[in-house]
């Protein structure tokens, strides 16, 4: 299933703030969050903001890497899900061959913020997951909350 990224929020939770990216398909009006760490929240909307801070970060620097030994990042699928840990390839070309790395979500989906790369979920995963965007409305974006 296509899919985009929608928003990086923080909800309130009886254990403090907790992050969460949402990730919305195409031909619906749900949306698959995944909670996510602050930091990797923040590097996401970095990269869709394309937000240069000078040095690179390290969602930059794997960018950067990649890029200088002649690969790219061609597309991100969120693939499966077990224990409620979603799990994530990264689909690399390399100068060599094709390449699917294993990664969380929020790291594939940092790199994926900052290359516009399509962005894919497995439909039982999305099926599993999916809840109404309004929901989330109300919550703060990430930016917001991480100034």
């Amino acid at each position: 299933m296509n899919a985009s990224i929608e928003a990086v929020r923080v909800a309130g939770t009886t254990d403090g703030p907790a992050p969460m990216v949402l990730l919305g398909v195409e031909g619906t009006t749900d949306v698959l969050p995944i909670v996510i760490g602050f930091e990797e929240a923040a590097s996401i909307a970095r990269g869709q903001d394309a937000v240069d801070i000078g040095r690179p970060l390290t969602h930059d620097l794997l960018l950067d890497v990649v890029e200088e030994l002649g690969g790219r990042v061609d597309r991100v699928a969120v693939s499966s899900v077990s224990d409620e840990t979603y799990v994530a390839d990264l689909h690399l070309n390399t100068p060599r061959e094709d390449v699917v790395v294993d990664a969380r979500p929020s790291d594939a989906l940092s790199l994926a913020a900052r290359t516009n790369c399509p962005i894919s979920i497995d439909e039982g995963v999305f099926e599993a997951g999916r809840e109404p965007e309004e929901r989330f409305a109300e919550l703060d974006d990430i930016r917001e909350v991480a100034q």
